[in-house]
Formats: C-alpha cells, structure tokens, sequence
C-alpha cells in the first residue's frame, strides 16, 4: 500500500510544487467555475481512471470545470501545509485519514456534515465516517481501504499440510505462531516481517486482540496503556524471531516491496503486507509461482483491524464549496468507486460498490479481501493528538528494539507508556 510518509521538504520545493499545481488565478470573466483537483494517484492504472472520471465529469458539467493536478504521497502533508498557510491550497485534497487531524484542527479543512447529499452519507458505513470525524466535524470523504493480510506462497503450505485459514476460520495468533515454525527450514522462514514502518502496523493488528493502546478519559485526554491485549502481537513477532527462528530479522528494517525477491524465491513462506500489494505480485512474480491471499490471524476482537482509509477533502478557503461536493458525490458514484478500486486493488468503504459483482471474484483472491471489509475499523491513533510525536520519538525506536530483541517486554512497555504519556501531555493542557 501507499503509506503517507512525512517528509520534510524545504519550502523553496515546497512552493515549487505549489506554483507547479495548486494555484487557481482569477475566476474567468464567464463566470465558469474552475475546480483543482489534487490526486495523490500513482499508478498508471489509477491515474489513467482519475483523469478519465475528470475529463467524464469535465463533458458533463460545462460551467464547472476541474483541473487535474497530481500531487505525491512522499511529500503531501508537507506541501499542503505550505499551500494552506499560503493561500493556495486546491479545492479537492485526496489524502489518507490519518493525515487530516492537524489540518482539520487548524482549520485548514471544510467541514463537510451541510455539504455531503444524503445518498453518499448513508452509503458509506460509520465506522468508516468516523476515521474522518474530528471534534464534531467530518472533514474528509473515506473513499478506499485496505486490510492486511498475508501473501502466502501457495506451494509451500500445501507441502506443509497446514489448515488453510478462511475469513471463516481464521488462524489465532498462537496458532499463527505454530504454524510459522512449521513452515520453516533450512535457511527459510515461515514469515518475513517488514516492519521499517511498525507502528502503524502493531497498532492496527492488536484490535484483534482487544488491544487499544489510546484511552479517554472523563476530562477528554488521552493517556497511553499497554496491557494483555496490547502485548499480544508485538510478543508474537518478537518470539518468532527471536526465540522460534519462524522470521527472519533481516526484513525487520525493510518496506513491504523490499520483502518480494526473497518471497518470490522461496526465502519466507509468508508476508504480511497491504491488500493492494497483489498488484505488484500480479506484475513481479515469475512465472508458475502460486501465490494466495489469507486472512490475518484473529484474536478476541476476531478479525477487527484498524485502518486509515485515502480520502477526499475540500479546502476551508474554497470559495466553490458547494460545487467541490458535488464533484466528490460524482467521484464516488457506486459505479465510479468500484473503478477507483479496481484501479488501485483496494475496497470501497461504499456498500453498494463494495457489492459489486468484480470485487467478490477469485481471481487474485478479491473475494478473500472483501470478506474482510465488515472488521475494518478506525486506526487507534487517528485523533490522537501528538501521536505524530509519540510515534517519532517513542514508538517507532521502542518497537524497532524490541522487535529486534535488544529490549525486552518491560522496558518497551515503560517507553511507550511513561515516556509516551510525557508527549501527549504537552498536546492536552
């Protein structure tokens, strides 16, 4: 999947992508309205939908028109940033969920609870809505998601013998745990971990375990806890490898992409990556190799994890609000949605695409991912105010040592929670 990365940019670049895309000029004496549209769209295939669903709308709709503008995960949180601040921003912002929660506390979004028609509240799900509500407000339209699962090797498990897991009839984590030690050899592991990027990642998966990590309290802070359930994943990747020696710890430091050769080649047995990672799969994979989609494995929570759906936003200082929201209802017609989908091997949060016939095939194993759509639920620490932080300083060098077996449970349990709670309190006073 295509992670938001935060990456610094200088504002000298910064403004140069600006004046390169999001600055719209002087309304034309016509008085036709003309819309920007940023897209965060990256490959081909999803490109060549975005700007057909715009050149589509661009035929229909002669007195507002939209401008497509590309912009670039690698640095979007940076350069909208520069752009709000500057007066430049586009009308429409697609980004990710779990990027919006300073924008939208700094006002720099519309919210859109008076400007969304009806069809497209009811369709989309609340759990889904609520990735996108911040305070009282929405201010982003969750368009598409994606689980993890694991990319298996389909070879290797029916030599193995193991049960195969069903969204039905999932492997627990114990038995997860089992299972990789089996699939293990001789220079081979049962599972490679790309964890260069964990946190989000350790997160999301423990609300099959029941783990929260974030609580609220009565006066509305948030405070950092890790308990039972919290322990459950980040212990099972631990003990496997560095007590089973089912995974390997040279990926720990890789992305989910880096992990492919040595899958390809036999190396691990198993990946947990992003739904959408099929595609490359599909474009990389040598011929006669037979790969298969599984459910991650299931805790008390069964198959719940959280995520942070991509989605679409209308700048506060957008004079065609109205109009901007009447292009995202187009955008995300059922029809329309369930092409943005296929184009980027993602699901729809929306029911009536997600129930279209070509997302429940076997083919690249749609269907095992769509079955999981009903557990998806928002990621923890989306409104978490200093999470960025926390993740930063905290998290992520806690989890990357642990992980490693440089620290042990107690010391990453008192860096998360005593070190991590000292970050917060600086957002909540």
């Amino acid at each position: 999947m295509r992670r938001v990365g935060k990456l610094t940019l200088t504002i000298g670049a910064a403004l140069t992508l600006l004046l390169a895309g999001c600055s719209s000029g002087p309304e034309p004496a016509d008085g036709r309205v003309t819309l920007e549209f940023q897209s965060l769209a990256w490959q081909q295939e999803s490109v060549d939908i975005n700007k057909r669903l715009v050149k589509e709308w661009n035929a229909t709709h002669p007195d507002v028109q939209v401008k497509y503008v590309q912009g670039s995960w690698d640095s979007v949180h940076d350069q909208l940033l520069t752009a709000f601040e500057g007066g430049e921003a586009p009308d429409i912002i697609h980004d990710a969920s779990d990027d919006l929660a300073d924008f939208a506390y700094g006002g720099y979004l519309a919210d859109l609870r008076d400007h969304l028609p009806s069809r497209l509240k009811s369709d989309i799900p609340q759990r889904s809505w609520e990735t996108a509500t911040f305070g009282d407000g929405i201010y982003g339209v969750p368009f598409l998601q994606e689980p993890r699962v694991l990319i298996a090797n389909a070879d290797r498990l029916k030599e193995s013998g193991v049960r195969i897991p069903t969204p039905r009839r999932p492997w627990s984590w114990d038995e997860f745990r089992r299972i990789t030690e089996r699939l293990s050899g001789k220079d081979t592991y049962g599972v490679a971990w790309p964890l260069k990027e964990p946190v989000s990642v350790t997160l999301n998966l423990s609300l099959s375990t029941g783990g929260r990590m974030f609580h609220r309290g009565a006066d509305g802070k948030v405070t950092v806890r890790f308990g039972a359930a919290d322990a459950v994943v980040p212990r099972t990747v631990h003990d496997q490898v560095n007590t089973d020696g089912s995974a390997s710890g040279t990926t720990l430091g890789m992305g989910g992409s880096d992990t492919l050769p040595g899958f390809f080649a036999g190396k691990y047995a198993m990946v947990p990556l992003g739904f959408s990672y099929r595609q490359q799969i599909v474009q990389q994979a040598p011929e006669g190799f037979d790969w298969q989609v599984l459910p991650a494995p299931a805790g008390a929570d069964g198959l719940t994890q959280g995520v942070s759906p991509q989605t679409l936003s209308v700048s506060e200082d957008s004079p065609h609000k109205k109009e901007a929201a009447e292009f995202i209802d187009f955008l995300l017609q059922p029809r329309n949605m369930v092409r943005l989908a296929l184009g980027d091997w993602m699901l729809p949060t929306g029911t009536r695409a997600l129930a279209d016939p070509a997302l429940h095939t076997a083919k690249n194993d749609w269907a095992t991912g769509t079955a999981l759509a009903a557990q998806l639920r928002s990621a923890p620490a989306q409104s978490v105010r200093g999470y960025p932080e926390w993740k930063d300083k905290v998290a992520t060098p806690a989890l990357q040592e642990y992980y490693s077996g440089a620290i042990g449970l107690g010391e990453l349990r008192h860096r998360l929670v005593d070190d991590g709670n000292l970050v917060l309190a600086r957002y909540q006073r």
